[in-house]
């Protein structure tokens, strides 16, 4: 159980993804009562993502995701308000993929527990970026929201990827990055 009369939980409250000693205690305390595998899902609002995941990894997580949504904010210009209901919302969707793929594959050379990506996952060759920079696995989030089937449209422009290039299975895909 986290001791939310400590220090940490005082002052990180729901921020426990962006405070290294408040991460390393609720992904404890997590574990500690798991009775199933612990996926940890990363925030991506941090400095070194490959940091927090070494700490994930080792308070125990089993593997981790992300990444989340990036801190971002809307206006309407003609009354100068948000139009988010909040000041400042979650930014999802294509326009974060390429601070997704950094940030698995940061994550991935820096833990051994397998990394699941997302992050502006809309078709099949996105979701192989993701397992060429070392992801295990892949989440389809917000386009599901603009096309219900997506996630199976991926898939199939996966295997058809696959057999185009002879692949006969995803492993030979995952942590492929070429660094030249």
């Amino acid at each position: 159980e986290l001791n939310v009369s400590s220090p940490n939980a005082r002052r990180g409250g729901m921020h426990f993804g962006a405070d290294p000693e408040l991460l390393h205690e609720v992904v404890s305390a997590a574990k500690q009562a798991a009775r199933r595998p612990l996926w940890v899902k990363l925030t991506p609002n941090v400095g070194d993502i490959g940091q927090f995941a070494h700490i994930a990894e080792q308070a125990g997580a089993d593997a981790l995701s992300l990444i989340n949504t990036l801190k971002g904010m809307a206006i309407e210009l003609a009354t100068r308000r948000s139009k988010l209901g909040h000041l400042t919302g979650g930014l999802s969707g294509p326009a974060i993929k390429p601070v997704a793929l950094r940030m698995v594959w940061e994550a991935a050379q820096a833990v051994r527990i397998p990394v699941v990506g997302m992050g502006g996952i809309t078709r099949g060759t996105d979701a192989l970026e993701f397992l060429v920079v070392g992801a295990q696995a892949v989440q389809v989030g917000t386009a599901n929201f603009v096309e219900p089937s997506a996630a199976i449209r991926i898939i199939a422009e996966i295997r058809n990827y696959c057999e185009t290039n002879g692949i006969r299975s995803i492993g030979e895909v995952i942590g492929t990055l070429k660094m030249s």
